[in-house]
């Protein structure tokens, strides 16, 4: 089998970090999630794989390379324009050839891994196999509807009537049938090819597209409030190691991960967190559920439940910043200058609570 991920997409509901960032590299427990994605499929026992990339493609391209530092081998499929999913199948026949393989949105994380899914997919005759997770309100997604014998009878992209909870998380197990199907559905009211659509065709063309419903966690981190909750469920998952120096007057937790070259002066970390390569915690807070990335520094301060991208600094700030995502080369201090005011420069669709 090979593996397709699609990393095509701006990100334009985490604006601004994804006007410098493609929104796939923002890391998660301080490794950015289409690495994550890529070593799901890789543990999986896939390595050939293929990312969909589009304008954020040297940006992808810089950080992950050819794959071989994951000991995968990735080649990278230009899409044009965000099109849609099913587009994106389209435009990778010539990678995927006759092969099953597996489609991965490379901006979703989820629980335990896909290497059941994809024994039990490469072991049947099945054409396709979907996986579906139950949420209160699948309006934003595609949706599917099952049968009294437990097979799918219907598939909707986002409808504002859902016909079932069941959703698409975002993982896809196809053989070359579905080559068939893209190329004879049209583009949706919304300019794209859908993969919904596609997964119609080959269910009303008497295919055998196979349900798995997933009960474990899964984010589709497309909103600030969805990569807290992957931080926090990832810290709770990953193994806990102090590669990092810590002084006598610090007070480190046991969930606490501090990575090589870190130092905790005169501090308190309280887990599930992580404090990244080269970071500085000096005479501060820093409290569960916060990922600090590498070269960052964190003076005087206090921050819980918030993650802090690489070569950012907090320095000086008396209140507890909280449920916060700041981006990397960020400047957080308190200004000297008298009058006291609030001295702000702010990229467009920032957010700032001020007590």
């Amino acid at each position: 089998m090979k593996g397709l991920i699609l990393s095509g997409g701006t990100g334009s509901r985490l604006r601004p970090l994804t006007y410098s960032n493609a929104k796939q590299l923002i890391p998660v427990a301080n490794k950015p999630i289409l690495v994550r994605v890529i070593e799901t499929i890789r543990d999986a026992g896939i390595t050939d794989i293929g990312i969909v990339v589009g304008s954020t493609a040297k940006q992808i391209k810089d950080v992950v390379g050819t794959g071989s530092r994951w000991g995968v081998k990735v080649t990278y499929i230009e899409q044009d324009a965000p099109l849609g999913l099913a587009h994106a199948v389209k435009i990778s026949q010539d990678f995927l050839g006759d092969d099953r393989f597996v489609m991965f949105l490379g901006d979703n994380v989820i629980e335990g891994g896909i290497s059941p899914l994809i024994a039990q997919f490469a072991n049947s005759k099945w054409n396709s196999q979907i996986v579906l997770t139950r949420i209160p309100d699948p309006r934003q997604y595609g949706v599917a509807e099952l049968g009294d014998n437990g097979r799918i009878i219907n598939l909707v992209e986002k409808p504002q009537n859902p016909p079932s909870d069941l959703a698409l998380v975002g993982i896809y197990m196809f053989d070359a049938n579905v080559f068939k199907a893209v190329n004879a559905i049209k583009p949706s009211w919304r300019g794209e090819l859908e993969i919904t659509d596609a997964l119609k065709w080959l269910v009303q063309n008497n295919y055998d597209v196979h349900p798995y419903i997933h009960e474990g966690w899964w984010i589709d981190t497309g909103k600030r409030e969805d990569m807290l909750e992957a931080n926090d469920l990832v810290l709770e998952e990953i193994d806990y190691e102090i590669a990092g120096y810590i002084d006598r007057e610090s007070q480190v937790g046991r969930r606490v991960t501090i990575e090589r070259g870190a130092e905790i002066i005169n501090s308190v970390v309280r887990g599930p967190s992580i404090i990244g390569e080269n970071a500085r915690i000096v005479n501060s807070y820093i409290g569960p559920y916060t990922s600090i990335a590498k070269d960052v520094i964190v003076e005087n301060s206090e921050i819980e439940h918030s993650m802090v991208l690489e070569n950012s600094k907090i320095i000086d700030i008396g209140t507890r910043i909280q449920d916060s995502l700041i981006g990397s080369h960020v400047e957080i201090s308190r200004s000297p200058i008298k009058p006291k005011a609030l001295k702000l420069s702010l990229a467009d669709y920032s957010q700032v609570g001020i007590l």
